[in-house]
């Protein structure tokens, strides 16, 4: 499939002489915040990432670089239960909250082939890379409330933060692309699919390692990102 897109762009573009200098440097990056809401059981999920990263082409048409950045999940869950018995009515609030923190970082390699002028395919060798750590959080308010008019007592029980165990995960993905010069500073690049392999592991006795493969072009997710080219 990959070898068909290639030759599906060359023929449609054709071939080009045009190169990216040797000594060029560049900037791009990952900057994104996410969030979900299920009011049916008042769980909250957001995400926030931000991975800036440099490129420096050793060779006509080939770099490597280094993204350097910061991830942060958060989970919040509510719950509420009442209880009556007789003119006593018993309600519980709970929050908890559980957060998760990693340092990123991501060398990589990347191959640029010319289909035109201002359109080249390219191929991205990296080792993502991330150490983690995160911490739970909790809170209670119960409140106690009686229909034959005496005052409601509300108590409210605030838990310590725990602190989870840190967490080390490695991978290698490759990454085909295509990226679009708009003028001599500027591009617009495009990911399709990833092919790779990531193991994450806890820092705990007795834990054993998470493995994830990823293989194949999945065109419901391409990535499309913009960077700055300082033009020799």
């Amino acid at each position: 499939m990959k070898k068909l897109l290639l030759a599906s762009a060359i023929a449609l573009f054709g071939l080009s002489n045009a190169q990216i200098a040797k000594g060029t440097t560049y900037l791009s990056g990952q900057v994104g915040y996410s969030q979900e809401n299920d009011n049916n059981t008042d769980k909250k999920v957001s995400s926030f990432k931000v991975v800036p990263t440099v490129g420096y082409f050793v060779d006509t048409n080939f770099a490597i670089g280094l993204g350097i950045g910061y991830v942060n999940n958060k989970t919040t869950l509510e719950n509420t239960e009442s209880n009556t018995i007789g003119n006593i009515t018993t309600s519980t609030v709970s929050k908890g909250e559980d957060i998760n923190n990693a340092f990123v970082i991501e060398p990589f390699a990347r191959k640029y082939w010319t289909l035109s002028d201002k359109l080249y395919f390219f191929g991205q060798l990296s080792v993502p890379m991330a150490f983690g750590s995160g911490k739970t959080e909790g809170s209670s308010t119960t409140t106690v409330s009686s229909s034959t008019g005496t005052p409601a007592t509300t108590t409210t029980t605030i838990s310590q933060n725990a602190d989870k165990a840190k967490s080390t995960s490695i991978g290698v993905a490759i990454k085909p692309g295509l990226d679009y010069f708009l003028n001599k500073n500027w591009t617009i690049e495009a990911t399709i699919g990833e092919f790779g392999y990531n193991t994450r592991k806890f820092d705990t006795d007795g834990a054993k390692s998470t493995d994830n493969f990823k293989f194949g072009l999945d065109l419901s997710a391409v990535t499309i990102g913009v960077k700055y080219v300082f033009s020799k």
